[in-house]
């Protein structure tokens, strides 16, 4: 997309940010961003993220993974979770209601080519959302790792640890895919 001309500005997972004119120096040209975001308002980093906060409430975001799980144990979790997508929306689960799940295929606008199974995601009432995604670049057997999102307006919880505010959705979410036994796995490997 950035070749077609067709995005200047986009993100990635780890947080770096880059554009058409700057490749492959996403976490420098973010630095650069934000010194110029900083000098331009005479705000701090802090300041401006609060006022954002402020304005329109507050994501908290995590990710859990589950490391070096067997293949066939991770696939059998993915493939548990896709034979329920028809059945969720509108379903209340262990005390969340489900309004809407999908396994997300994106079709690039550029190539027209189509990347299917690129997780599975669970749309919560009250503005939560899941993500079940297999990974295969670790090490070892494959990565579960499953992100969590979650809203929240009220301007008195905006001073929550992340992995606070996301430890219920977390159990919840590995309650729902069954990951202790589908992968053998109590806990996550990393909470990042």
């Amino acid at each position: 997309m950035l070749d077609s001309g067709r995005i200047t500005l986009c993100g990635e997972e780890s947080y770096g940010t880059s554009s058409n004119h700057v490749r492959e120096k996403d976490g420098i040209w973010a630095v650069l961003c934000w010194l110029n975001v900083v000098a331009a308002t005479g705000q701090s980093v802090e300041e401006l993220v609060r006022g954002l906060w402020q304005q329109h409430g507050r994501c908290f975001g995590a990710r859990w993974d589950y490391e070096a799980v067997a293949a066939a144990d991770a696939k059998n979790c993915m493939e548990g979770l896709r034979a329920q997508i028809g059945a969720w929306a509108g379903q209340t689960v262990h005390g969340r209601t489900i309004e809407r799940a999908d396994d997300f295929a994106y079709t690039d606008p550029v190539d027209g080519s189509l990347s299917s199974h690129q997780g599975i995601r669970l749309f919560l009432q009250g503005g939560a959302r899941v993500v079940y995604r297999l990974s295969g670049t670790g090490t070892q057997g494959a990565t579960l790792r499953v992100y969590l999102e979650q809203f929240e307006a009220d301007t008195q919880r905006h001073d929550q640890d992340a992995h606070e505010a996301l430890r219920d959705l977390g159990q919840w979410a590995a309650q729902v895919a069954e990951v202790a036994r589908t992968t053998g796995r109590e806990a996550p490997s990393q909470i990042t």
